[in-house]
């Protein structure tokens, strides 16, 4: 394995633990809206089960279809794109004034 490749390989870690840190800061932010209840807690926690069916359906259709290249790396990065962009979409969402 070249220098360059470990590298890659770095850069896709440090994207793993920076998704883990997005993925629980939105974590906080949906669970407090469920907590809340009502008709908007309720809205969330669907939501939620919808778009995570959503998303891992959506990864694994690009997987399988080499849409993120043929290596271990590229579908490691292409993994790590794909689910940072569902999060930071719902940290967005989740953050406005309601």
């Amino acid at each position: 394995m070249s220098s360059k490749a470990y590298g890659g390989w770095l850069t896709a870690g440090l994207d793993m633990w920076q998704l883990g840190a997005e993925a629980g800061a939105v974590m906080a932010l949906r669970m407090a809206r469920i907590a809340a209840g009502g008709p908007a807690g309720a809205a969330e926690a669907r939501l939620m089960v919808s778009e995570k069916v959503r998303a891992a359906m959506e990864l694994q259709t690009r997987l399988m279809t080499g849409g993120f290249g043929h290596t271990p790396l590229s579908g490691t990065q292409g993994t790590l794109k794909h689910y940072r962009g569902k999060v930071a979409a719902n940290s967005k969402r989740l953050s406005r004034k309601r």
